[in-house]
C-alpha cells in the first residue's frame, strides 16, 4: 500500500510530501516513522546532494534554510537516524497526526486506507535570552 505523508506547519501549510510503501495495511506509529526516515536516508545516500532534507538532523550537520548541510558529503546511517527520530517523537520533538488525531505512542496501531492522512509537525524551539 502506498501512502503519502506530509510535513506541515501548525497553520497547516504543507512543506513537503513523501510517498511510502507498506507491506501491510496495519502498522504502528513506529513503523511509519522508521519507514519515513529510511526512505529519506536512502534518497540522500543514492545522490549525496549538498543538503539533506529529513526529519532529524544528521551528525556533523548544520541546519540551514535549505535543509541540513553536512560538513563532508558522506553516507548517512539509516539505523542511527531512525533511533534519533523515535527518541525525538517520545520527547515531543515532533507530532504525528493520523487523520487529524495526534498519535500518543510509538506502539499506536494504524489501519492504513487509500485516503489515510498522515502529517508530521515539527516543533520549533524557542530562542530566549
Amino acid at each position: 500500500m502506498t501512502i503519502t505523508i506530509k510535513d506541515e506547519t501548525f497553520a497547516g501549510k504543507v512543506l513537503q510530501e513523501i510517498e511510502l510503501q507498506f507491506q501491510s495495511s496495519e502498522v504502528t506509529v513506529s513503523d511509519i516513522i522508521s519507514s519515513r526516515v529510511k526512505k529519506e536516508v536512502e534518497n540522500y545516500n543514492s545522490k549525496l546532494p549538498e543538503y539533506f532534507r529529513g526529519l532529524v538532523e544528521p551528525t556533523d550537520a548544520e541546519k540551514t534554510l535549505n535543509g541540513y548541510k553536512l560538513k563532508d558529503r558522506k553516507l548517512i546511517d539509516a539505523e542511527k537516524q531512525i533511533y534519533v527520530a523515535l527518541d525525538a517523537f517520545q520527547k515531543n520533538g515532533f507530532f504525528v497526526l493520523i487523520d487529524n488525531q495526534q498519535s500518543e505512542s510509538l506502539e499506536d496501531k494504524v489501519v492504513l486506507h487509500a485516503n489515510t492522512n498522515i502529517s508530521f509537525i515539527k516543533l520549533t524551539p524557542l530562542v530566549g535570552g
